[in-house]
Formats: C-alpha cells, sequence, structure tokens
C-alpha cells in the first residue's frame, strides 16, 4: 500500500471516529472564536512550544543526535550508524586519550567529524610500524592495541619517521579504520574550541545499540 493510501484511510477513520467532538468544535469557534482560540493555544499551542524550545536546548546543549557518514571509524562505528553526542561534560573536564570526539572539521568547519583522540596538547606523536607511539612510548592497550594505523608518505603528519609535536590547546586525531580514514595525519590539529562532545551511545538500528567504548 502506498503511503498516502494509508495516511488517507487514516485521517479518514480519525474524522468519522472524532466527528461529533469535530462538529462541537466548529460551533464552538463560531459562537466564540476567542475563548475557543485561547483554549486551543492553552491546550495545545502552549505545550507544544514549550516542548520545542526545551528540544532546541537540549540539542544545541546538552546531547544531539549525528549519523556516521563513512567508514573512517569501523569497527567502532558503521555507515549508517546514528550516535548521540555527549555536549556538556567537557565543559567539566578535559577530552581524554582514547575518546571519540566530534568537532568542527578545520578544512570545512560547516562540516562535523567524528574520530578518536590521540594526542593531548604538549605532547609527541609518532606512527611507527602500524603502532601510536606517544612522546616516544606506544599505545599497547585498548582502544589503541585493536587497530593498525598506517603511515601515509605524501600526507604533512602522516609519514614515517615523522614526529609530531601537539601545540598547545589542540588534540591529534585518528579514524580507526586507519586505512580508509582522512584524519590528523593529513590536515593536522583539532583545536580545542571546535571540539563539540563526546560520542556516547549508538542508538540506531537497534541491533547496534551500545555504549561507545
Amino acid at each position: 500500500m502506498k503511503i498516502w493510501i494509508f495516511w488517507s484511510i487514516v485521517f479518514a477513520v480519525a474524522l468519522f471516529v472524532y466527528r461529533e467532538k469535530i462538529a462541537r468544535d466548529i460551533v464552538f469557534a463560531r459562537t466564540d472564536f476567542k475563548k475557543w482560540a485561547y483554549l486551543k493555544w492553552k491546550n495545545w499551542g502552549e505545550p507544544l512550544l514549550i516542548a520545542a524550545i526545551l528540544a532546541i536546548a537540549i540539542r544545541t546543549s546538552i546531547i544531539g543526535p549525528y549519523k556516521i557518514p563513512s567508514g573512517s571509524m569501523k569497527p567502532t562505528f558503521i555507515e549508517e550508524d546514528k550516535i548521540f553526542v555527549d555536549k556538556i561534560s567537557y565543559r567539566f573536564h578535559e577530552p581524554a586519550r582514547g575518546d571519540v570526539i566530534v568537532f568542527k572539521y578545520p578544512l570545512d568547519r560547516k562540516k562535523d567529524f567524528v574520530k578518536r583522540l590521540v594526542g593531548l596538547p604538549g605532547e609527541t606523536i609518532e606512527i611507527r610500524d602500524g603502532v601510536i607511539l606517544v612522546d616516544g612510548k606506544p599505545m599497547t592497550r585498548p582502544p589503541f592495541s585493536k587497530n593498525h594505523y598506517y603511515n601515509v608518505e605524501d600526507w604533512e603528519y602522516g609519514a614515517s619517521g615523522r614526529i609530531i609535536k601537539v601545540p598547545d590547546g589542540h588534540y591529534f586525531t585518528l579514524g580507526d579504520n586507519s586505512a580508509h580514514s582522512a584524519d590528523s595525519r593529513q590536515w593536522g590539529f583539532v583545536p580545542r574550541k571546535d571540539v563539540i562532545g563526546k560520542a556516547s551511545v549508538i542508538w540506531w538500528p537497534p541491533k547496534r545499540i551500545r555504549l561507545v567504548k
């Protein structure tokens, strides 16, 4: 059945079921329109407006939904995963190594990117034989031990033997699917002010629901 046919049937059934109430409502509106409009506003308009304001406030300041567009964070995220991003925690503490963060893409701040935070301000980062070295120490524990990190010779921050120092107030990020990720190896560092929040939950599809580690 086509969707418009389905909703036409639903609408027709609703009209039939509530026909007497609708008729009384029309008579009331004709008799005392101002009172009818006021009651409609109090019963429907005001609650909907408050709900809309709360939804905008929550989405803007507390938590926001995002969709994963690519496979750059496999296996943590796959294409079309939908996630919630915690936008409030980083107001009380700094991002930590290993967090999956959402941030403004440095080359186009109208776009949002999601990557794993690897390097903190003032640290040195090197990728050697598939392993991340932070201040010369290999990251051999999860989540970094699960991934192989590739050098990319024609990327400014991804070449073999390149030791990168993270500037103050910035972070170095990598995709978990290093072979198919455009990340800090290519375009550099993420300013602290451009970090939107921490990816916290996969909420869709249902079989993928889980906390983000």
